[in-house]
């Protein structure tokens, strides 16, 4: 957004000028919302769900506005891995909707993230050059929401063969990791604004995706359940690692200044307590659910600074 001057006055002007990693805020409000309901913070899950799909509807019709009339600025926007963010945030949208039980949503909000994922995945991974920041996950973050989105609706829909093409986007979300930490800049430990945290909550989602694949009533007492047991696990605990190295970083090179990135802090930390409270129930570590609700308190604590320092930077667009 920078120093130039908004194109349109007021709200309008300034959501013409957001770029399109703006979906971190629906990813962050989305995963919180999802881990106050896993709680039991029904309420507050609720409040958090309308305000994260009145801003997905936003940017859905900004998507679309830009497709149908400035192609180039779309075509220019899709290139880049922050427009991942909508595959995400649907399929996190959609995990909301299937756990309060209407699976047809969330089958719809499937078919929506399935079709547009190929397109802007193949646009960004054509696009890839080494040094990247944190936003470089999304590849792999998009793939894995939607093993979460397919994982969950198994449980609810009638047939069990949605549980494979879930597994499939499981494990090509994990080679798109490897992929993706080969071109991440390590120095956004100290320099990014907010997004390098994706690089630790991207391996939170392998491992909630994992937790919903561990649920599938037909691959219990198999090998295949038998294996993902621990690989989920290790994925949580290097999430975990990276969590704290991340928290570090932020001590000994401080950034307080407000920026849209910061979004993308917030998601990693919500991530990170929700997989950690879901695998406490599908491998019944129920040890896990104290440290998973103090993850969830400090992500909902962050949240609610984005959004503090979001206001504060609206007061300041309207003063310009």
């Amino acid at each position: 957004m920078g120093d130039r001057a908004p194109a349109e006055g007021g709200l309008v002007g300034w959501w013409v000028e957001l770029p399109p990693g703006a979906g971190t805020a629906v990813m962050a409000t989305g995963i919180v919302s999802i881990g106050l309901h896993l709680v039991g913070r029904e309420v507050l899950s609720w409040i958090l769900f309308v305000l994260a799909a009145i801003a997905w509807l936003a940017l859905a019709v900004d998507f679309v506005r830009h497709l149908l009339r400035d192609r180039d600025r779309w075509a220019e926007e899709a290139d880049t891995p922050p427009a991942l963010t909508a595959v995400a945030a649907t399929t996190l949208l959609g995990t909301w909707v299937a756990l309060e039980g209407w699976s047809g949503v969330a089958v719809a909000a499937l078919v929506v993230a399935v079709l547009i994922w190929p397109v802007l995945l193949t646009a960004v991974v054509r696009h890839w050059r080494r040094r990247l920041p944190g936003t470089v996950f999304l590849v792999c973050v998009a793939t894995q929401g939607l093993a979460v989105l397919g994982g969950t609706l198994v449980v609810s829909l009638p047939s069990g063969w949605l549980a494979w093409p879930a597994l499939g986007c499981f494990l090509l979300g994990l080679a798109l990791y490897a992929f993706a930490f080969r071109r991440f800049d390590l120095g956004q430990l100290r320099t990014g604004a907010g997004d390098q945290w994706v690089a630790g909550g991207t391996l939170a989602i392998c491992a909630l995706a994992g937790s919903k694949l561990l649920a599938v009533p037909a691959w219990r007492g198999t090998a295949l359940h038998d294996a993902l047991r621990p690989l989920m696990l290790v994925t949580l605990a290097l999430s975990v690692c990276w969590y704290a190295v991340l928290v570090f970083a932020e001590v000994r090179w401080p950034r307080p200044r407000y920026d849209m990135a910061r979004w993308a802090t917030v998601f990693p930390m919500g991530m990170t307590a929700v997989a950690t409270l879901s695998i406490a129930d599908a491998a019944a570590v129920g040890w896990l659910r104290t440290p998973g609700q103090v993850l969830l308190w400090a992500a909902a604590a962050a949240w609610a600074l984005a959004l503090v320092g979001l206001v504060r930077h609206l007061g300041a667009y309207y003063s310009r």
